[in-house]
């Protein structure tokens, strides 16, 4: 397929590599030119503006944040152009809000929009195995599944509503915040009766709570390993943000999620915004007085 890639961070970055490898024809931009010019010598096409990379048979999107897209997409005016890609996956982890958005704004310029946030650190989309969230048209999911399949281990399919692979995504980090938060709390308390730390997330890590991100993040509590980030604070309190947002939208109670809320705000008042989000264990300990 002819695919123009937009944004090209940590997850863009090899995301955009493995269409490559799988054969794509893909032309890349980013807002520094470096990053994209970069890709040149793995066989992708750097593109100066964003209109070079938004069309063709499709269009991928790994900006940093909401505003980053917006700004690109919708105020960029790039639906607004005469030469528009056969559809438009959007990764990024957004609001449902604008996921809703998005999805009028596209449905205006005719151009199928796909939500598609995914479930994966760095290392995971460089080796292709994101799990991978999409909603829209299923039509579009479809034709949009050979990329799919080049970034990703499995796709996961939730409906024609765009927002509700936003939704879903939004759900899925909050259950991550509150696993570290739980395991900061947990190795703060162990920590009090002289219990270490690494000792007792591997036990738990290595039993009851035998799951990747238990195993991951417990891995990073017990050796107090914050840097360099996987997936930063500052982000998970941001989608922790987000989470509420859809909730209060809904009228959804998400007492939990209000509390993880509070502990980011403390680390991230802390200077702590930069670190992993294991480094909200850290919150927990000074809380504990240790």
């Amino acid at each position: 397929m002819d695919v123009g890639f937009l944004g090209l961070g940590r997850m863009g970055r090899p995301m955009a590599l493995n269409l490559v490898k799988a054969g794509h024809r893909v032309r890349v931009w980013n807002r520094s030119p470096a990053a994209a010019e970069a890709l040149r010598a793995h066989g992708a096409e750097p593109v100066a503006t964003p209109a070079d990379a938004f069309r063709g048979d499709a269009a991928v999107t790994m900006l940093a944040d909401a505003a980053a897209l917006r700004a690109v997409i919708v105020e960029g005016g790039l639906l607004d152009q005469a030469e528009k890609p056969g559809l438009h996956v959007g990764t990024s982890t957004i609001s449902v809000a604008l996921a809703e958005e998005l999805a009028a704004v596209h449905g205006r310029a005719g151009v199928p929009y796909v939500s598609a946030p995914v479930f994966g650190r760095p290392d995971v989309a460089e080796m292709g195995k994101l799990n991978i969230l999409a909603a829209g048209p299923d039509d579009a999911i479809s034709r949009a599944q050979p990329l799919l399949d080049a970034m990703g281990a499995r796709t996961w399919r939730f409906g024609e509503e765009p927002a509700r692979a936003n939704a879903v995504k939004l759900a899925g980090n909050m259950m991550i915040v509150a696993a570290v938060e739980a395991m900061g709390e947990a190795a703060a308390l162990g920590e009090a009766h002289g219990v270490p730390a690494a000792d007792l997330l591997d036990l738990l890590t290595s039993t009851i709570f035998a799951a990747p991100v238990y195993k991951n993040y417990g891995a990073s509590i017990a050796a107090a390993r914050y840097e360099p980030p996987g997936f930063g604070l500052a982000l998970g309190a941001k989608d922790v943000r987000l989470a509420l947002a859809a909730a209060e939208a809904a009228r959804v109670p998400m007492p939990l999620a209000s509390v993880l809320r509070d502990s980011l705000l403390d680390a991230l008042a802390h200077g702590d915004g930069e670190k992993d989000l294991a480094a909200l264990a850290i919150v927990s300990a000074r809380r504990a007085g240790r």
